[in-house]
């Protein structure tokens, strides 16, 4: 947005003189501006509104903040109906790649997550990552949960990086943690809503008895993950019981990433009924499904379509068809795409359309 002005309100003198004299601050800026960090002086959120109302120039202001639950809260009370809110989630394999910043392996991809500080100041991925955990998901979340024992706490978050992409079971994380069911229910709500985790729920159309109706946890960036798991280096992924899951949860975070790059809602869920029957991933685009299916290894196997084709049999019709896997790409006559990591989210673009 090379035409706006851009003003960091992380800058303590800027800061200063935002919350001592709005008035003054917001008239200094007649153009289009970018507020960062916005919810660090949410009182000009009001002063905004009189000036947007006023002026009534469509897209002049930019409010962007780290801290999801503040700011949602200040630009509800202050600008509802005046905004269109955009979820920016870590950068995406084909920005990456557009950058000149990609990857030949998943492995590497998986380690260094995709916090764009981690490329812009070429930062070693375990310590960037210590460094925001840190800072961000035990200080701050910690405080959101009012929570004093810090260890309960971090073991919670790394038993749910041991169990990625798996139904979630409550009460024997509750167990696990030395907590009731109720907390960490309570806990995952406030890891989601700051964007450290993404709940995928069950495909719920039809719902009858025998559908599974817990949903999976994946983490929104894969650097964390890796972080929290202990695993530093390609071979240990490659290695790594979980592999399969931490591949999956790549693939589910880059057809996420690219339905909120587009301003569409995720409408992403699994299917899993009680006999075992499963397909990883269904994108929902105006009661239209494509289903994905996902695979770890590198060689296909004609054994990849099972899951797509039963659930064209027994449950609904697929619109597009993908199997996303660790090889080189490939289509088939009955509309399947096998698809390596790099390229499933052009397909969700164009799944969607």
């Amino acid at each position: 947005m090379p035409d706006f002005e851009y003003v960091t309100l992380k800058d303590p003198e800027t800061l200063t003189i935002a919350r001592e004299d709005p008035r003054a601050f917001l008239a200094q800026r007649q153009g289009r501006v970018i507020y960062d960090e916005i919810q660090r002086a949410p009182h000009l959120l009001s002063y905004l509104q009189g000036i947007v109302d006023e002026v009534g120039d469509v897209g002049q202001f930019v409010l962007t903040g780290s801290h999801q639950l503040e700011l949602r809260e200040s630009v509800a009370q202050s600008l509802a109906g005046r905004t269109s809110l955009l979820h920016l989630l870590p950068l995406s394999i084909p920005e990456l790649r557009g950058a000149n910043l990609g990857f030949e392996t998943f492995e590497e991809y998986l380690l260094h997550g995709f916090l764009p500080r981690v490329y812009d100041q070429q930062q070693r991925p375990r310590i960037a990552y210590a460094s925001y955990y840190q800072t961000y998901v035990e200080r701050d979340v910690r405080q959101l949960i009012q929570l004093k024992d810090a260890t309960l706490f971090e073991k919670f978050i790394k038993l749910l990086a041991g169990r990625v992409g798996q139904l979630v079971n409550f009460s024997s994380l509750a167990n696990d943690v030395g907590v009731d069911a109720k907390t960490i229910q309570n806990w995952l709500s406030i890891l989601e809503a700051s964007f450290v985790i993404f709940r995928l729920p069950p495909y719920h159309r039809n719902f009858g008895k025998r559908l599974i109706k817990s949903p999976k946890v994946y983490f929104t960036d894969t650097g964390l993950l890796c972080y929290l798991l202990g695993l530093e280096e390609p071979a240990q992924v490659s290695r790594d019981p979980l592999v399969g899951s931490l591949f999956e949860n790549l693939i589910v975070l880059e057809v996420l990433k690219t339905r909120y790059n587009a301003a569409r809602t995720p409408n992403l869920s699994f299917y899993r009924d009680a006999r075992g029957n499963e397909l990883d991933l269904l994108l929902d685009h105006g009661r239209k499904l494509s289903g994905v299916e996902v695979k770890s290894g590198a060689t296909y196997h004609t054994s990849f379509k099972k899951a797509l084709q039963w659930f064209e049999e027994h449950v609904a019709p697929l619109q597009h068809k993908c199997i996303a896997y660790n090889g080189e790409r490939r289509s088939f006559s009955d509309g399947v795409e096998a698809l390596g990591p790099g390229d499933v989210a052009e397909w969700a673009l164009r799944s969607a359309t």
